[in-house]
């Protein structure tokens, strides 16, 4: 399989940290379209036959507007931080209804030694969250098939950055999965070494994640009343 992404593609985004500038991006912008948005594209296109195996309801989108390639451009209105542009470049691979509703999905980063796939769903809202919360609570069997399985975990890391300090209002303290009944955001993640992302193995190893994210996909789909 060709390689995506080079040693060119993470420069541009080291250079960019070090030069957050609009002048300079314009200045750079054929840069940032041959190596990094351009072969993030090529990849998503190459990922939906994969994806659609593993669910018909989830689409890795390459078009410009409207895809799965989140812009580089930050949202600097409620920021401190006026950077004016991200120095990672990342993609979702989105539920077929999460235009209108909130879903769980894929995620893949690129960034120079923190590049990374992950699935799930981040800071779900207030009814979301609470589904999920209960949906546990009534199916802890499968909760436990879907992200207890040995091979899972020795793959894939849950999110534990933010986690309440005590059990939700309302849910049993004793229950055998308390621990994730605490968590404000329900992802699995793996990181992704620079060499294999800048190798020809990249879409075949993605193509594994996708479907051994999966199972949590499906528990969170199930959670959430959406197909998968």
């Amino acid at each position: 399989m060709p390689a995506y992404f080079s040693d060119a593609s993470f420069k541009f985004l080291k250079d960019l940290a070090r030069h957050n500038e609009r002048e300079w991006f314009h200045a750079n912008k054929a840069r940032y379209e041959s190596e990094v948005r351009d072969p993030f594209r090529r990849l998503l296109s190459d990922l939906q036959p994969a994806l659609t195996e593993v669910s018909a309801h989830y689409r890795s989108e390459p078009r410009g507007v409207g895809g799965s390639l989140f812009r580089i451009h930050r949202d600097t209105r409620f920021s401190h931080n006026k950077a004016p542009y991200k120095t990672w470049q990342g993609a979702r691979l989105f539920h077929e209804r999460s235009r209108n509703v909130e879903a769980p999905g894929y995620y893949i980063h690129l960034q120079p030694g923190n590049c990374f796939v992950a699935a799930g769903i981040w800071h779900p809202g207030p009814d979301s969250l609470r589904r999920i919360r209960h949906f546990i609570l009534d199916n802890p069997g499968s909760w436990a098939a879907a992200t207890g399985d040995k091979a899972f975990r020795r793959r894939y890391a849950l999110d534990d950055s933010e986690m309440l300090t005590r059990m939700p209002r309302g849910f049993p303290p004793e229950f055998e999965h308390a621990e994730d009944l605490r968590r404000k955001n329900f992802v699995a993640f793996r990181n992704i070494d620079d060499a294999t992302v800048t190798g020809p193995r990249l879409r075949s190893v993605l193509e594994k994640d996708l479907a051994g994210l999966a199972p949590l996909l499906d528990y969170l789909c199930a959670a959430l009343d959406l197909e998968f």
